[in-house]
């Protein structure tokens, strides 16, 4: 079994120590976003959102802030509890132990598919069937990622760096290889439109420590690389901080589009 097939099969448990730092250092998505989908999609504050593998629910966040009834559909348990605990407050919201590929919602049942940061983890073929199936009529589907930007500053690129030096499987597992002909062929023959905004997240030391530690693929304390890795992130930090601060930077990129059958 390969490095990337094995990825695949423990997609749905490889978050599951790094709740916390998933909940306090993970970046937002933009509210430009709602803009975006009620030019172009028809949103309403009345549309019924499926947000798949909705992890704590930092989407799903936004949607409910703008009215929506939204189903969470989360196969992680501690992640599903976590967006539970966040997201109480909201009578909109329900909690769905489900995947892309078996949602357990009824057919035709919404109006829009969203899924953040998670595309890349799907069986696609299963899971093109499952939103066609609870899809109503003409109903939509928005991919949507926070890109880390990698290259345009000395910080970037040294973070870079030690991701691919340390990481335990990266290079397999980044949503990096999902590239536009990907997402055609998950679309199909309607096509579908791209929009770009920018987002940053600026922090200390230690936001950066818990930011790292929030990506499944960081060695956690007990692996052999994992003081290393904090050692190698420390020199980064003191190199490239500015008053105690350093700054990523991302495009949050939405490919929005209906579903061929």
């Amino acid at each position: 079994m390969t490095v990337e097939t094995s990825a695949m099969l423990n997609s749905t448990q490889r978050f599951s120590s790094r709740v916390a730092n998933y909940i306090k250092y993970r970046p937002d998505y933009p509210a430009a976003i709602l803009d975006l989908l009620r030019k172009e999609c028809g949103l309403a504050s009345t549309s019924v959102i499926t947000d798949i593998v909705s992890g704590t629910g930092i989407l799903t966040d936004l949607f409910l802030k703008n009215g929506n009834p939204v189903f969470g559909v989360e196969p992680n348990r501690e992640m599903r509890e976590a967006a539970e605990n966040l997201l109480q407050k909201y009578l909109a919201f329900q909690s769905v132990p489900g995947t892309a590929e078996a949602t357990t919602l009824p057919e035709h049942s919404v109006d829009m598919i969203t899924a953040s940061q998670a595309f890349h983890w799907f069986d696609r073929d299963a899971a093109h069937r499952e939103f066609l199936r609870i899809l109503k009529p003409r109903g939509w589907v928005a991919l949507i990622w926070n890109d880390r930007d990698i290259t345009s500053r000395p910080f970037l690129k040294a973070y870079e760096e030690l991701l691919l030096t340390y990481g335990t499987d990266y290079e397999s597992v980044g949503h990096k290889h999902v590239d536009a002909d990907v997402i055609g062929s998950f679309f199909g023959s309607i096509g579908f439109k791209q929009a770009v905004f920018p987002n940053k997240q600026v922090f200390d030391f230690d936001g950066l420590k818990g930011r790292l530690l929030s990506s499944s693929y960081a060695p956690e304390a007990g692996h052999p690389k994992h003081l290393p890795m904090l050692d190698a992130l420390d020199a980064i930090f003191r190199e490239h901080q500015t008053g105690g601060k350093v700054t990523f930077e991302y495009d949050t990129t939405v490919y929005y589009g209906r579903l061929s059958s």
